[in-house]
């Protein structure tokens, strides 16, 4: 399986805020905003990522990561020229792509709880057609939302209802086969001018291989993409860390535990970094090791 961290095109949410950075690259508390999706796609096993940004952002990425290989990785950067939908990632992506399976997350979404991982690693494991991450929410109007049957079936997804039909909302994390290309080239912008993924959704659910996996309670989803959300997030990440001792999204923690680099290109690559929170917390990691 592949992966695509989606960084979005120009556009904003937090405009005027991002004029001058993009916001994927806006600390959320201690790191990146970026690196907390790429935790994700790194937590799931995924090493071949696409990471796609606009234009003037892309040479930020790759002196941030470069070809990902200092963490095992291998990174392949796209423009988005225009925020014009999240189904445009995989017509960009499409040649890429080679028909893989491919997990999908925005730039701009955090994920944290006990066993994510192995939800994850279940959900790919049992992919037919595609999977959808869902979480209760008390605001379901800012979000997509799927609708169940008494058999746990998804009935029906609609896009930040105005009155109540479903709290269980749809998170910025998918799961598609090798069709998702084709179903994304069938659909249209929609009247804000954009490809809407609950159209690419809907063709799943129209062929019953639409499945979703409830992220259940105590789960931390937190979607960054407005000014006072990327502040709760700040927030929520700064007690947890502080609380544990523990660092959330630390990418070379990732890598080594998943055997995918070395100690000793971890110390070459940190040996001239700055002595922040997070260089310290990877610093004592390393120490640890043998």
């Amino acid at each position: 399986m592949k992966g695509i961290v989606l960084a979005g095109g120009k556009g904003s949410r937090l405009n005027p805020m991002t004029l001058a950075v993009n916001k994927h690259l806006l600390p959320v508390y201690d790191k990146p905003m970026i690196y907390y999706p790429l935790s994700v796609l790194m937590l799931g096993g995924i090493q071949d990522i696409a990471l796609i940004s606009n234009p003037e952002d892309q040479h930020l990425f790759q002196r941030m990561f470069g070809d990902g290989s200092r963490l095992g990785l291998h990174i392949t950067y796209f423009v988005q020229e225009e925020a014009k939908g999240i189904p445009e990632a995989f017509l960009i992506t499409q040649e890429w792509l080679q028909g893989d399976d491919v997990c999908l997350i925005l730039g701009d979404n955090i994920f944290f709880g006990e066993s994510f991982g192995q939800k994850l690693h279940h959900a790919i494991s049992n992919l037919n057609g595609a999977t959808i991450f869902t979480q209760q929410v008390n605001n379901p109007q800012r979000f997509g939302v799927a609708c169940f049957d008494e058999n746990d079936n998804i009935i029906g997804l609609y896009e930040k209802p105005s009155e109540w039909i479903s709290n269980s909302a749809i998170t910025g994390l998918y799961l598609f086969d090798a069709q998702v290309s084709q179903f994304a080239a069938n659909t249209h912008p929609s009247q804000r001018g954009e490809l809407e993924i609950m159209d690419v959704l809907e063709q799943y659910r129209q062929q019953q291989r639409l499945q979703h996996t409830p992220l259940g309670r105590g789960f931390a989803w937190l979607d960054a993409g407005t000014a006072e959300s990327l502040l709760d997030a700040g927030s929520c990440i700064h007690t947890i860390e502080k609380m544990q001792g523990l660092k959330i999204a630390c990418l070379e923690e990732l890598a080594l535990r998943q055997g995918w680099c070395s100690k000793q290109t971890i110390l070459q690559h940190n040996s001239n970094q700055s002595q922040s929170a997070y260089d310290v917390y990877v610093q004592q990691f390393l120490e640890q090791l043998p």
